[in-house]
């Protein structure tokens, strides 16, 4: 018998929950939500990384919103991990 995780993140990287966001709500939205500098001023996946891996308040911002919101990623399918 396999033992599942109830932690609605288990097996994301940051990455990928980063480029979920972005494809679904945008640099502009993500900035909004989390008003950080690399996500208003020249966006990219890798200094929003850098960024969100040194600072614990705002990654743990960027996985509720998306906890809040996965379920409308699901019609993109969850494999594209």
């Amino acid at each position: 018998m396999s033992h599942q995780s109830n932690d609605p993140l288990h097996g994301k990287t940051l990455e990928f929950i980063l480029n979920e966001l972005v494809d679904h709500v945008g640099w502009e939205h993500l900035g909004h939500l989390v008003p950080i500098r690399c996500f208003n001023f020249d966006p990219s996946v890798k200094s929003s990384l850098k960024f969100l891996r040194r600072t614990p308040w705002a990654r743990k911002k960027v996985e509720e919103i998306y906890v809040e919101r996965m379920h409308t990623f699901k019609d993109k399918g969850e494999n594209s991990n």
